[in-house]
């Protein structure tokens, strides 16, 4: 069955998103605040460009989003232009973007008020994950938008799963941003200690990576890391953020949080480095290599 679709923001992950949900038959119109991006994307996929997200969203049954932060993520619905002064009752609004918790009760407050779905839908797996579309979804909100939205979230995610009222969804990816940080510092020691002691470390990661210390990062990132190779995906610039949300959460919360401040402030080094689009996995270069 095919619906008509909004996708507002095609950066990295949005584009080929949007696109999976083009190659699925499903109608859809792309905002992007660059418009060179939404040109781009109709040359590659199926759709139409809108030149506003209010216009983008005009008798759209879903409306997806994935932008930088919770003041992009404002600005495309709740600002001037902005998606929801046009959504129509009963569609639903998913969001991808990796933003705060609070910022999504807001917005599923307002869209409840006018009688319409909101989902926060963070994603797992970077750039790869969504090119391939293999990305692991994390869903907070109602079950009935969540049954409706499900289908078209799965065009682009290999695992998607709802967790809990509004908000969930974000929280769980506090969750993943803070684990990640975590093992990628050890990795980043546990290949540097190797290195340094004289071991044949691509022999001593075939054994280890069938182990307790495997990893995805292990898997995939081992052989950049060693090589000085940091393009890879997801940028300090934005793993700072991430981790900013979570330490604020933290906050509330009473959570604490010692090994990601740690880990925030050696990010922070590698910015001040220069290395503001290095994946994450750089943080290996701040260890000494004999």
């Amino acid at each position: 069955m095919s619906n008509k679709v909004t996708f507002i923001g095609l950066g990295v992950m949005g584009f080929p998103m949007a696109g999976f949900i083009s190659k699925a038959g499903h109608d859809v119109t792309v905002y992007n605040r660059t418009s060179a991006k939404a040109n781009k994307w109709v040359e590659t996929y199926k759709g139409k460009i809108a030149s506003t997200p209010a216009e983008a969203v005009k008798d759209a049954d879903f409306i997806f989003a994935c932008v930088g932060n919770d003041n992009d993520l404002k600005e495309v619905t709740i600002g001037p232009n902005g998606a929801f002064q046009n959504v129509k009752k009963g569609s639903v609004f998913v969001d991808n973007t990796t933003a705060s918790a609070k910022t999504a009760r807001e917005l599923f407050n307002i869209a409840t008020e006018k009688k319409f779905g909101f989902l926060d839908t963070p994603v797992s797996g970077g750039q790869a994950g969504a090119e391939n579309g293999a990305l692991t979804v994390m869903v907070g909100g109602e079950k009935v938008d969540f049954d409706k939205s499900k289908p078209i979230i799965n065009c682009y995610s290999k695992k998607i799963k709802l967790l809990g009222q509004s908000g969930s969804g974000q929280l769980a990816k506090m969750v993943n941003q803070i684990c990640i940080a975590g093992l990628v510092q050890s990795l980043s020691e546990g290949l540097r200690f190797g290195q340094n002691a004289g071991l044949n470390v691509e022999d001593v990661i075939e054994v280890i990576s069938k182990g307790a210390a495997q990893s995805w990062q292990m898997e995939n990132r081992y052989k950049t890391m060693l090589n000085d190779k940091f393009d890879y995906g997801f940028a300090v610039d934005w793993m700072r953020k991430d981790l900013d949300i979570a330490m604020k959460e933290a906050q509330s919360n009473g959570s604490k949080l010692p090994i990601t401040e740690i880990i925030d402030k050696y990010y922070k080094q590698i910015q001040n480095d220069g290395g503001n689009r290095f994946d994450t996995s750089s943080l290996i270069k701040l260890l000494p290599k004999r």
